[in-house]
C-alpha cells in the first residue's frame, strides 16, 4: 500500500514540474520581415492627346427604311436583297381585300351625301327645308369626301415604292406575314450617289473627347490594308438603349470603292479634345484584364500599397491609365513582381 501511495505522488510531481522544464527549453522566436529592394519613379498626371479606335458598320446617309402606312397581311414582295430597283418601282403590296373594301364604302357614302344634299337644296329652293338643314347636308357631304380621300390614301400606300434609284440592302418581312403600321418590311439606299459613313459604337467617355470635324483613319479588311481618310459628320446626343452607348458617324473624304452596306469597319480618331492621364511602363502593370489591372505604389518610400487602375490605353510604348492612381506619390517600376499589399520596402537608385 505504501508503495502504491509513494508511485501516486512520484507521477503528480513529475507532471508538475513537466511543463516548467519545458518552458525552460523553448526559446523565443525571432520574427523578421524581408525588406525587398524596388525602383520608383514619380507619378503626375501628363496632358496627351488621344487617339480613339472604334469600329463599326459602313453604309450610306441616304439608306431609308420603307413601310406601309396601314397595317395587314403582306400579299407579295417583289424584290429580293440586292436587287437593283427605279424610282416608283413597286416593291410590295398589302392584300387589299379589306382596304379596298373601305374605299368602295367612302365612294357609296359620297354618293348617298351628294343625293341628300340635292334633295334638301331642291326643298330649302321651295322654302321647305331650313338653312341649317342644308348646312347640316353640305357638311355630311364635305365628311364623306374627306374620308373617301383617306381612304384612296391608305389604298395608296399600302404599296411600298423606291424612293429614288438604288437597291435594296435589306428585306425584313415576307408574303403572307402580318404587319403593323410603320413596321420596317425593306431597307434601300442610292445607287452610288450618296456618301459612304462608318457608324461606330463609342464610351461616353470617348464620346465626350471627340468632336464633329475630328479626322479620323479607317480601314476594313475588303480593303485589302487600304487606309482611308474620314471625318466625323454627327455624333449622337443620346443613348442606345439597346447597346447602351453612344454613336458618331465618321464620312469617308474621298469617294472609294470595294464597299459595301453592312461591312465592318474600324477608325482611329484623333479627338480634338486633350486628355489628362498618367503613364505608365509596361513592367509597371500587373494582372491587366481587358480594361482593369493593378500595380503598386509608395508614398513614404517604405510601404507598398496595391492599387486597382482602370486602364485607358496601351500604346507602342506605355500604358495610359484613366484612373486610380489620383493621391498617390511614386510608382513601383521594377520589384514589384515580389510584393504584396503592405509589403517591406527599400528604395534603391
Amino acid at each position: 500500500m505504501k508503495t502504491l501511495y509513494l508511485k501516486s505522488a512520484i507521477l503528480v510531481i513529475a507532471a508538475t514540474l513537466l511543463p516548467a522544464s519545458c518552458g525552460k527549453d523553448k526559446e523565443p522566436e525571432n520574427k523578421t520581415t524581408e525588406t525587398i529592394s524596388v525602383k520608383t519613379e514619380p507619378l503626375a498626371m501628363q496632358t496627351l492627346d488621344k487617339e480613339i479606335i472604334v469600329s463599326g458598320q459602313f453604309s450610306t446617309d441616304d439608306e431609308v427604311d420603307l413601310s406601309f402606312k396601314t397595317g395587314g397581311l403582306i400579299k407579295n414582295i417583289y424584290v429580293k436583297e440586292g436587287d437593283y430597283v427605279q424610282k416608283g418601282q413597286v416593291l410590295a403590296e398589302l392584300d387589299l381585300t379589306e382596304i379596298g373594301s373601305g374605299t368602295a364604302q367612302s365612294r357609296l357614302a359620297i354618293e348617298k351625301a351628294t343625293r341628300d344634299y340635292n334633295r334638301v337644296m331642291a326643298l330649302y329652293k321651295d322654302s321647305v327645308a331650313t338653312l341649317e338643314q342644308l348646312q347640316n347636308a353640305k357638311t355630311l357631304l364635305n365628311i364623306a369626301q374627306e374620308q373617301n380621300q383617306a381612304a384612296n390614301f391608305n389604298y395608296k400606300y399600302s404599296k411600298i415604292y423606291a424612293p429614288k434609284n438604288g437597291y435594296v440592302l435589306r428585306k425584313t418581312a415576307n408574303a403572307g406575314q402580318l404587319v403593323n403600321p410603320g413596321d420596317p418590311v425593306i431597307r434601300v439606299n442610292g445607287a452610288g450617289q450618296a456618301s459612304w459613313i462608318l457608324k461606330a459604337g463609342i464610351s461616353d467617355r470617348d464620346w465626350a473627347a471627340v468632336a464633329v470635324g475630328d479626322k479620323a483613319t479607317l480601314s476594313s479588311e475588303t480593303l485589302a490594308g487600304k487606309n482611308i481618310g474620314g471625318t466625323i459628320v454627327r455624333k449622337s446626343q443620346g443613348i442606345d438603349p439597346y447597346s447602351s452607348t453612344f454613336f458618331v458617324e465618321i464620312g469617308i473624304d474621298n469617294k472609294v470603292s470595294g464597299l459595301a452596306s453592312g461591312m465592318f469597319g474600324s477608325a482611329r480618331i484623333a479627338a480634338s479634345n486633350k486628355t489628362k492621364a498618367f503613364v505608365v511602363p509596361y513592367e509597371a502593370l500587373m494582372d491587366a484584364n481587358a480594361k482593369t489591372g493593378f500595380v503598386f505604389v509608395t508614398n513614404d518610400g517604405k510601404t507598398a500599397i496595391k492599387v486597382p487602375v482602370v486602364i485607358d490605353r496601351i500604346t507602342n510604348e506605355k500604358v495610359i491609365i484613366a484612373s486610380g492612381l489620383e493621391g498617390y506619390k511614386y510608382l513601383i517600376v521594377t520589384g514589384n513582381a515580389y510584393l504584396t499589399d503592405k509589403s517591406s520596402i527599400k528604395v534603391i537608385q
